[in-house]
């Protein structure tokens, strides 16, 4: 990333001004920000570059499939933090994030095209996913978007879907890949380790009272993709410590049903309350289950601990 470019987040259309019209746009939910999503955003950055143009990502809050999922929300890849982080890592100028509510998702097609993508940001070059569509009458596609360019004066480009192992690479599929535990697989569609950030809080420290202890990091109100115990790295002030960490809702000690992500680094004794961590998942120990006692909880996590370590061939 050029840290010398202004990056900049908009938080709704309503934030948008007359510096923002002028860029080349892509849009879409961008969950996991995985190769998929990246190729599309080089193909932005590099357009941009050539024009001389801002380049900018549409993405929304929630996302679409979680707004019409109201039974069973999907397991989120990535928070919105983490995915404007990545974007803006991956050398986007600006994000610009739409509330998607009833009054959004109302809006035609052409509503869409006139008052977001003309009136709202100006864009000259939009780049969009072949799988894209939009409006409420589920118009918005392509050829739309064609006829609205020569309309209003600005290009429209198609991208080819990335593919892996000749299978699309997709948020869904790896939602699937991770419920199956094939962490590296999904690190082959992502192109890094499964990832988990967050700021660490404070807990009950049982942990510490049981000589075990852990850094909480809060979920919030998604839920995780993964679930379990795991061999992982705890990245924090520019440091990897190899850590064990549980993902899930603690039925030993606490059963009220809430998640939570529990790390211990292994062999360290850390101090980071307070501060902002990347948990990245290697490879899945066990299942979360519950014990009788402290004391066989406390034997469990010694096996987890031997067991993380060999995976990261800390035994001697």
């Amino acid at each position: 990333m050029d840290n010398s470019r202004t990056q900049e987040f908009i938080n709704g259309r309503a934030r948008l001004e007359a510096h923002h019209r002028g860029c080349v746009a892509t849009i879409g939910s961008f969950d996991g920000v995985h190769r998929g999503h990246q190729a599309l955003v080089q193909r932005v950055s590099k357009v941009a570059g050539s024009l001389n143009l801002p380049s900018l990502v549409m993405i929304f809050e929630p996302q679409p499939n979680e707004y019409f999922s109201k039974e069973r929300i999907p397991a989120r890849l990535m928070r919105l933090r983490e995915k404007v982080a990545a974007l803006f890592d991956a050398g986007i100028d600006r994000v610009l994030c739409i509330r998607f509510n009833e009054g959004f998702r109302s809006l035609t097609a052409r509503d869409f095209v006139e008052q977001v993508l003309v009136n709202g940001i100006g864009v000259k070059h939009l780049i969009i996913g072949d799988d894209f569509r939009f409006g409420c009458d589920r118009a918005g596609d392509f050829a739309l978007l064609e006829a609205a360019g020569k309309e209003f004066g600005f290009a429209v480009e198609n991208t080819r879907t990335q593919e892996e192992d000749g299978e699309r690479i997709s948020s869904t599929r790896i939602r699937h890949l991770l419920e199956e535990d094939k962490l590296q697989q999904v690190a082959a569609l992502l192109g890094r380790a499964y990832t988990i950030c967050g700021r660490v809080i404070y807990g009950k420290q049982l942990g510490r009272t049981i000589g075990i202890p852990t850094a909480n990091i809060g979920l919030g109100r998604y839920r995780s993709p993964v679930q379990g115990v795991y061999a992982v790295k705890l990245h924090v002030g520019g440091r990897a410590y190899p850590a064990v960490a549980n993902v899930g809702v603690k039925p030993t000690v606490e059963g009220n049903g809430r998640p939570v992500l529990e790390v211990h680094a292994i062999d360290q004794k850390l101090d980071i309350y307070g501060q902002f961590v990347q948990v990245h998942f290697f490879k899945k120990l066990r299942k979360e289950k519950h014990f009788s006692s402290l004391q066989e909880l406390k034997v469990q996590i010694a096996q987890d601990i031997e067991e993380a370590k060999c995976c990261f061939n800390l035994k001697h």
